[in-house]
């Protein structure tokens, strides 16, 4: 999915990745992706930019789009990144320039890793479900990989962790054993957590890794926080375990990984190391050249226009 802001700031990632646990709970902002999809964007937020490579996150729906053409996301670029999608309700139709096509569903992993250059666009098929509701999320790559080739992954079957009053599906990365097929290049873990009415579980976490959760339908009380949807709750690092407990039946996202210590610089749909990185992208885009074409998926977007002025790169700092 793409960031549609047409004033997309330059947004430095350098900031303090917590060594110990933390308890900082952020609150999403409402954009608009597409003509039709209003998302809930809880990272990168004021205060918090990056949750191990975990360098975006939008949280949308539950939408009713029975009479509405739902997600419509023209073809549009990447680089330096992996984009993750990870449907609850619906149906999206994944295209891109190096051919792929898939119809990715409820429980299963759409990873796209951008490196160098790619384009892909998004939309609801004809005819498609009453509902959508999903998390499109970017994972930042390390030097090494960002200028790699492209690819494109559709995996089917995850592993499920089930314990009394709750079942975990490691999207991305690993958590207790089970390592999901994705594709990583930094340690990390994503994983959708279901929470039965009345549950009370404890999720086991990796100390080293900094963790943050987000609710994405119901309410979860975390760390003695309760959560609504819309919430995102930053944990820092150093937690063995992580005690949750529902009144009514739930979903939230488990995020996390060993803190990013490279400095990057994110703007629009592009992951560099300097401003003068994405403006060249930038231009490359605009002219047609380094991304590739998606056939027959309509017209490609415009770049917005660049801010004034330049920044520097920034990475975490423990």
């Amino acid at each position: 999915m793409s960031n549609l802001d047409r004033a997309p700031s330059l947004t430095s990632l350098r900031e303090q990745a917590s060594p110990q646990p933390a308890h900082q709970l952020f609150t999403g902002r409402e954009v608009l992706v597409g003509s039709e999809t209003r998302v809930r964007r809880l990272l990168p937020n004021l205060g918090r930019r990056l949750v191990g490579a975990w360098c975006f996150v939008d949280h949308y729906g539950p939408d009713d789009i029975a009479n509405r053409p739902g997600m419509q996301v023209p073809p549009h670029p990447h680089m330096g990144l992996q984009t993750v999608s990870w449907l609850l309700d619906g149906e999206v139709h994944h295209r891109d320039s190096l051919g792929s096509d898939a119809l990715i569903r409820p429980g299963e992993l759409g990873l796209m890793t951008a490196g160098h250059a790619i384009t892909h666009a998004e939309y609801s098929p004809v005819p498609h479900p009453e509902l959508l509701h999903g998390v499109q999320l970017w994972v930042a790559l390390p030097a090494g990989v960002r200028d790699g080739a492209a690819s494109w992954e559709h995996h089917t079957g995850l592993p499920v962790i089930e314990e009394a009053g709750m079942q975990v599906t490691v999207m991305l990365g690993s958590l207790a054993g089970a390592v999901s097929p994705g594709t990583t290049h930094t340690p990390l873990v994503g994983a959708s957590v279901l929470l039965d009415q009345g549950a009370l579980a404890m999720l086991p976490l990796e100390p080293e890794f900094e963790h943050a959760v987000l609710v994405i339908s119901g309410a979860v009380e975390v760390d003695g926080e309760l959560l609504d949807v819309g919430s995102m709750l930053y944990l820092g690092c150093g937690r063995s375990e992580l005690m949750l407990r529902a009144d009514s039946a739930s979903r939230l996202m488990l995020l996390g990984g060993e803190p990013f210590d490279e400095e990057i610089v994110m703007w629009w749909n592009f992951v560099g190391r300097s401003a003068e990185e994405i403006a060249a992208a930038r231009e490359e885009w605009a002219a047609g050249d380094r991304f590739g074409v998606v056939q027959d998926a309509g017209a490609p977007l415009a770049a917005p226009p660049l801010p004034p002025g330049t920044l520097k790169p920034g990475g975490a700092i423990r």
